[in-house]
């Protein structure tokens, strides 16, 4: 069920009015919770519901026998079971065949040919988050960071909490689990903050990325037939695709869940403001990284050690975020290279530089700041060109292309005249994020201290402009991750 679809503005308001009259009984609320999830992924193939249902069980009774296990040995194989299970759930679905291919292909390098059929496997929807969702639960009760809940009802909502179930954020249980275990009051100015920022996401998604998509899939497809500057255009077009379509995911999912007295970790903190690539990656899709972190880079030692050391995490820090994407080497090439625009500022201890607002407390920033956005703004775009290409070949050969003479000559595509709006539109979010880019979204506080109907104008301006401007519904891409 899409986030964008009239199935979802059915849906939800239906929930929202049942669970809230069961306010009485958190227990009922949470079992609702369940049942609206399961309804709402199942809506895309009820089949893949077993393996929610699964590891739901197994990371349950992993936690359940950690709490009562002492012996070193038994505690670390229970979390070896819950670790193998949920990669073991990941690889298989999402990565069979890569492996298979690349076996075959390695083998014929040597001059042996194998013989192999590809599978005909479905990815299921959101299988790499609701997996490191319950990963991080087993993990925290092995680390004692986090003592195993009994019930049950609470867990299974805890896994399946439908806003943030297919694309995030990736919560840890030590935030939202105890919100599960706790009695929720309804607030009014919570549930409208959450509507605000489900309008912010909404006008994100439909206006902001499903426009810029059509044309980035347009250039992109056909990028042997485009000129230096139309190719430029497509990469940014698919720069602001992404950055629309995931960070209005997570507003319209964090926004949600306010309305049902939750509050969910914040996802993006406007990354394309980010002065170095390290401050990039603190605002880019915060719920990974930050688990990434905590649970492969600092137990890999982090960047203590040697510089050798080093390097290697920070290597593999970013080829396996690369490799979570998607089963292709243009997302392993996408990682690699971040990891070596990451690699100077961490050599010379600037990785931790920029860590508060840019420009904090002024309208505009420096040209210093202005020129640190601007080129780690480039090499990202760089970047995202791998990360959206078909091959690595056709990655570079996209690349070379933009970068040749007919950089120079006049963008040429299908629909230029819906193409300048979609840019003037995408100058005009830009500048709105600019404004609001001190608080958790762009619109959390503009407009609060102007007149009643002077803000509920701009808030019917967002509305027309989603349903004038909206694009062709696109699923979100991070639905395929």
């Amino acid at each position: 069920m899409l986030f964008n679809s009239l199935d979802f503005a059915i849906f939800l308001p239906i929930v929202f009015a049942i669970y809230w009259l069961l306010k009485r009984n958190t227990q009922n609320q949470n079992l609702l919770i369940v049942a609206a999830s399961y309804l709402f992924y199942g809506w895309w193939d009820w089949r893949f519901l077993s393996l929610i249902v699964f590891s739901t069980l197994v990371d349950y009774t992993v936690g359940q026998q950690l709490r009562k296990q002492t012996n070193a040995n038994k505690r670390k194989a229970l979390l070896w079971v819950s670790i193998l299970v949920n990669l073991g759930f990941l690889g298989f679905f999402k990565y069979f065949n890569f492996f298979q291919e690349n076996f075959v292909e390695a083998f014929s390098f040597l001059g042996q040919n194998i013989q192999a059929n590809s599978l005909n496997i479905i990815l299921p929807v959101g299988i790499s988050f609701y997996t490191f969702q319950t990963m991080s639960y087993t993990i925290d009760v092995y680390r004692r960071k986090l003592e195993p809940t009994p019930n049950f009802i609470a867990f299974a909502a805890f896994v399946s909490f439908f806003p943030q179930l297919v694309a995030g954020p990736i919560e840890r249980a030590t935030n939202l689990l105890p919100q599960f275990l706790a009695k929720r009051s309804f607030h009014y100015a919570t549930a409208v903050d959450g509507l605000r920022q489900i309008l912010w996401g909404l006008f994100k998604k439909v206006v902001i990325a499903d426009n810029c998509a059509e044309f980035a899939n347009q250039i992109f497809n056909n990028s042997d037939d485009m000129n230096g500057s139309t190719l430029l255009l497509g990469a940014l077009f698919f720069t602001f695709q992404i950055y629309g379509d995931f960070s209005g995911y997570s507003d319209i999912a964090i926004g949600t869940s306010r309305l049902f007295g939750f509050s969910l970790r914040r996802n993006f903190a406007f990354p394309y403001f980010a002065r170095d690539i390290a401050e990039f990656w603190r605002r880019w899709h915060i719920s990974l990284s930050t688990w990434f972190r905590d649970y492969l880079y600092i137990p890999l030692g982090g960047s203590r050690g040697s510089t050798a050391m080093k390097i290697r995490n920070t290597f593999i820090i970013f080829i396996v975020s690369g490799f979570w994407h998607g089963a292709n080497w243009t997302f392993i090439a996408w990682g690699i290279l971040h990891a070596f625009y990451f690699l100077p500022l961490l050599l010379t201890n600037k990785n931790r530089k920029n860590l508060g607002n840019v420009a904090g407390g002024r309208r505009l920033p420096s040209v210093r700041e202005l020129f640190s956005i601007g080129t780690t703004f480039g090499i990202t775009v760089i970047a995202w060109i791998f990360f959206r290409a078909e091959s690595i070949s056709h990655a570079i050969s996209y690349i070379t292309g933009m970068f040749s003479s007919s950089m120079l000559q006049i963008p040429s595509f299908y629909n230029m005249r819906n193409g300048l709006i979609t840019i003037i539109l995408t100058i005009i979010f830009m500048l709105v994020e600019w404004v609001g880019r001190e608080d958790e979204y762009a619109i959390e506080r503009i407009g609060l201290g102007w007149s009643r109907p002077v803000r509920f104008t701009m808030y019917y301006v967002i509305i027309i402009a989603i349903f004038w401007f909206g694009g062709k519904q696109q699923e979100f891409i991070y639905f395929q991750f």
